[in-house]
């Protein structure tokens, strides 16, 4: 297992994760088609990243850091595939996530999510991310809980 970052022969892995587990808690929603779509323009360009767990040839499991101003992003697409789920992948894309954003020295990342996902909530306040109230600006309706991780 090895966690690599965005290359374009993976754009489609990216799509893939994403809309399994969209489709299966939720729906896709316009915001995800036109990012999951267009992962250049709207995380790589703009400055972000997207990691990947790749087990031999295989795509796995993936996350996205997205830029929201100087020095905060938005974690972001983070799947694994059912198959690959249970083994941790999910925490060591967010360890290896963390590290990146505290080498790089943002101020913080911010989550949308939903409290049906409660395994993802449970990772993520694991990781010391606290909820703070949604205010303007989410991007998701199916966005309930907006959570925060101070990085400096």
């Amino acid at each position: 297992m090895e966690i690599i970052s965005y290359e374009a022969q993976y754009a489609e892995d990216f799509r893939q994760l994403n809309i399994e587990w969209l489709e299966k808690y939720f729906w896709v929603e316009p915001h995800d088609e036109e990012v999951l779509g267009k992962p250049e323009k709207y995380i790589i360009e703009p400055g972000g990243n997207i990691f990947f767990v790749r087990e031999g040839e295989k795509i796995i499991g993936t996350v996205a850091l997205m830029k929201i101003e100087d020095g905060i992003f938005e974690l972001t697409k983070m799947a694994v595939l059912p198959a690959a789920q249970g083994r941790n992948f999910g925490q060591k894309l967010m360890e290896h996530t963390l590290d990146f954003a505290r080498r790089k020295g943002w101020k913080k990342l911010i989550i949308y999510s939903n409290r049906k996902l409660e395994n993802a909530i449970h990772i993520y306040k694991k990781y010391g991310f606290k909820e703070i109230p949604l205010g303007e600006g989410n991007p998701y309706s199916r966005g309930d809980i907006k959570m925060e991780l101070p990085l400096s």
